[in-house]
């Protein structure tokens, strides 16, 4: 797997970042100091923490083994003829292939998420730790995380063009995500979520001042 980086105000929380995104306690992966963390004046000029960190080659061996059976065992039951193919970077990445995998996916993804939620209680419960894992269909993740970044860009030129906000279409958690994270570093906007369940949204706006 490919190193993770990580930044905090310091090493320490950098580390307990890095078992939350990970799931895994410390012993479970290697850890990489970049920087260490520096204090500002008067909060002035600080600086965060940044690491990089790795899962142990048993973890990660484990994760790739058991996450790959365990897909390959739900797509048999549902009757799909489909081969799993397992990436090697942070996070894992479980891509299915063949014909006809439309069921897999179902509407706007919602098949998809759904069977991706399965395999993560499942591989977690059988290693004893929450690991990242994608579970995707014939790219069709990788290619709609990208139209989403490219929507979420020519949004944001939009509104600073028009000087108005945009109110997205609803979505689900992980497509909201991209946006905000797409958009989080843009020097002329700023993006929070409305409703609930849903119906929430994703809202693009100028940033103040």
């Amino acid at each position: 797997m490919e190193e993770l980086e990580i930044s905090a105000g310091t090493v320490q929380e950098a580390i307990e970042e890095a078992e939350r995104q990970l799931g895994a306690s410390r012993d479970q992966f290697e850890v990489v100091v970049v920087r260490k963390g520096k204090t500002g004046i008067l909060g002035i000029g600080g600086k965060e923490a940044v690491i990089k960190v790795k899962p142990v080659a048993s973890l990660e061996q484990d994760v790739v083994k058991v996450a790959t059976e365990v897909v390959d065992t739900l797509v048999r039951l549902m009757g799909v003829a489909g081969r799993v193919e397992a990436s090697s970077e942070i996070p894992v990445t479980l891509n299915i292939e063949g014909d006809d995998l439309g069921i897999l996916i179902g509407r706007r993804g919602q098949t998809l998420a759904s069977l991706q939620y399965i395999v993560r209680l499942i591989v977690a419960g059988r290693l004893k730790a929450w690991l990242p894992l994608v579970v995707d269909v014939a790219g069709y993740k990788k290619q709609h995380c990208e139209n989403l970044r490219k929507l979420a860009l020519n949004l944001a030129d939009e509104v600073k063009m028009r000087r108005r906000v945009i109110t997205l279409e609803p979505m689900m958690p992980d497509e909201r995500r991209i946006i905000h994270l797409t958009l989080a570093n843009h020097p002329d906007v700023t993006t929070h979520s409305i409703g609930e369940g849903e119906s929430r949204k994703v809202v693009i706006l100028l940033k103040r001042g």
